[in-house]
């Protein structure tokens, strides 16, 4: 077996510390390790997104993911869903793809598969390419789908020593804001919808973030960005 770094911690304390990059070191495979950092990153992603992900999923060491999934863990068995806090109502579905490019056949293959679950929102974590018909095909859906690929999750980014507190706006709130300043939207500072965190926040057009940075030497300063 090679030994791989894990991003997980033991704190001074013994207590597990998730996170942080270290000199631990862990037995197990490339591809489970690949597997587990990943599917951790979603799963802290989709609980800061308002989904109601176990605590026992936020806090699996690397030794209980192989205890559960094994060196080689089975797609269909790493791939979850998750609902809404707020509305358990509203689920999303994150599948993990195998190795082999995503083409047209494969986007209608996943939608089949996926005919008969009740979920509002899909995730998909990629391995290998997603070709532009395949993409044509999954905006097709009758949801919202996502694409991560799965280097993209190694590490979680908002997790970064110097990164700034996100507060995402409600409506009322953006409207209370706008109103306040007198603006409009497009007087707002852009955040792209592609950015690394508004992805991470599942962000969409329009909405509005209220970005704080804390430190230096005026102290906190605060910002607001609206997606576009």
């Amino acid at each position: 077996m090679a030994a791989v770094a894990s991003n997980d911690a033991v704190s001074p304390g013994g207590g597990y510390r998730p996170g942080c990059m270290t000199s631990h070191v862990v037995q197990g495979s490339l591809e489970s390790y690949r597997y587990y950092m990943s599917r951790r990153t979603v799963m802290e992603m989709l609980s800061d997104r308002g989904y109601n992900v176990p605590d026992s999923e936020l806090t699996r060491s690397l030794t209980e993911f192989h205890t559960a999934f094994g060196q080689n863990p089975d797609l269909d068995r790493v791939s979850f869903s998750v609902s809404l806090r707020s509305n358990p109502k509203k689920k999303i579905m994150v599948l993990f793809c195998g190795t082999d490019e995503i083409r047209k056949a494969n986007a209608r293959e996943i939608y089949a598969k996926l005919m008969n679950k009740d979920i509002s929102s899909l995730m998909l974590v990629l391995q290998s390419k997603i070709n532009s018909f395949a993409r044509k095909e999954l905006e097709t859906y009758p949801y919202k789908v996502e694409t991560f690929h799965i280097s993209e999750l190694l590490v979680n980014v908002t997790k970064h020593v110097l990164h700034p507190k996100y507060e995402i706006l409600t409506a009322e709130e953006k409207k209370n804001l706008l109103r306040k300043y007198k603006l409009e939207d497009k007087k707002l500072p852009l955040m792209l919808e592609t950015d690394a965190f508004a992805r991470y926040y599942g962000l969409e057009k329009g909405q509005v973030v209220k970005i704080t940075y804390r430190g230096g030497a005026v102290g906190a300063l605060k910002t607001y960005r609206c997606i576009g």
